[in-house]
């Protein structure tokens, strides 16, 4: 794998989950501190806000709120939608913390003064960890995932391409498939992904530009992508990889291979500097949480089809053996806050000249 500096999906529905805290199930056997749980006294607690587009999310804050005692409110939605609502209400913010994929959005926020910064949690980062942590410790890893994954039904493509210069050839005309990345979160780093790795904002644009007058399909997030492929719509699908190898379980002569380079893609949770004290205090105790051995166990069952196939940013946790080795995979990092800096413009621009 390369780095390139230090170191979005497809949803079901949308809806506000009320949770509210229950009676004890026990502490969580923590990869960090053992004491995390007294942050926040039971008599303190107030509701905590969770904006996120992980697949296990549900699971996760309910567990959460039956360890801790702490209710909690989980909006549920694609990245696009929920960086649209934190924007628009960030005078009156509703939200504690925000959980998606891709560094791009948390360091945009960050850009924005919107995030708290200085905390990092008591872990042992192992690589991926490490190199996705900023600077400025304003957001925190949870998992990483790649984009894009090439799926593809085996027994239709014999020959799948090898480079993404491939896919610009009349053999794919109209058999391409892939995101929107203005709703989808996964897909801007992808786009800008391709951006870093030809040199530049305008020779992707021109890359993007060929590849619609290829006759691309776009569908707003993974799942409508993958639904286009299942019924020879499109014969190649451009997605997360946790999608992507998902989707060999419903469909076995789906396969998955990687056009050098595919980025890495961390999932993160950054929590709201507006937030009262005891909200925040209450986020950082779910953070523990995530990346307890508990909360990764929910991680990696909670979504098994999907976001629970990501690789763990944590020491002593094993990614699920249904994941190809990061080490038979080329990579790159892109540098999040020259790229976050950029997202609004480059979906903007995406929209006009290639969603249209």
């Amino acid at each position: 794998m390369t780095a390139s500096w230090f170191a979005p999906r497809n949803r079901r529905r949308a809806g506000l989950i009320v949770l509210a805290g229950a009676a004890g199930v026990g502490g969580t056997t923590g990869l960090g501190g053992a004491a995390a749980a007294q942050r926040v006294p039971h008599a303190r607690a107030v509701p905590l806000v969770v904006y996120s587009a992980q697949g296990y999310d549900k699971l996760e804050t309910t567990d959460f709120s039956k360890r801790y005692h702490i209710p909690v409110q989980l909006e549920d939605n694609s990245t696009g939608p929920l960086i649209t609502q934190i924007e628009a209400s960030r005078n009156n913010p509703k939200w504690g913390l925000l959980w998606v994929d891709g560094a791009t959005v948390f360091a945009g926020l960050d850009q924005q003064n919107l995030l708290v910064k200085g905390w990092e949690p008591d872990v042992k980062w192992n690589s991926l960890g490490q190199e996705s942590v900023p600077a400025d410790h304003s957001y925190i890893p949870t998992g990483v995932t790649l984009m894009p994954a090439l799926v593809y039904n085996k027994t239709v493509v014999k020959n799948p391409p090898t480079s993404y210069a491939e896919l610009l050839s009349p053999q794919w005309r109209n058999k391409v498939g892939m995101n929107d990345p203005s709703v989808s979160g996964p897909t801007y780093p992808f786009v800008a992904g391709m951006m870093n790795e030809l040199g530049g904002v305008a020779k992707g644009e021109t890359y993007f530009r060929r590849l619609k007058a290829n006759g691309l399909v776009i569908n707003q997030t993974n799942g409508p992508t993958l639904q286009a492929l299942a019924s020879g719509q499109i014969e190649l699908a451009l997605v997360q990889s946790s999608a992507g190898i998902g989707s060999y379980f419903s469909d076995h002569d789906l396969a998955v291979k990687y056009l050098p380079p595919t980025t890495v893609l961390p999932s993160a949770i950054g929590i709201d500097v507006k937030a009262p004290a005891a909200e925040q205090a209450e986020a950082k105790l779910f953070v523990d949480y995530v990346l307890s051995r508990a909360g990764q166990k929910v991680m990696q069952t909670g979504d098994p089809t999907g976001d629970s196939l990501y690789y763990p940013v944590i020491q002593e946790i094993k990614p699920r053996a249904i994941l190809p080795s990061l080490a038979s995979v080329k990579t790159q990092t892109i540098n999040p806050y020259k790229w976050g800096a950029l997202e609004n413009k480059i979906n903007s621009w995406f929209s006009a000249n290639v969603v249209q």
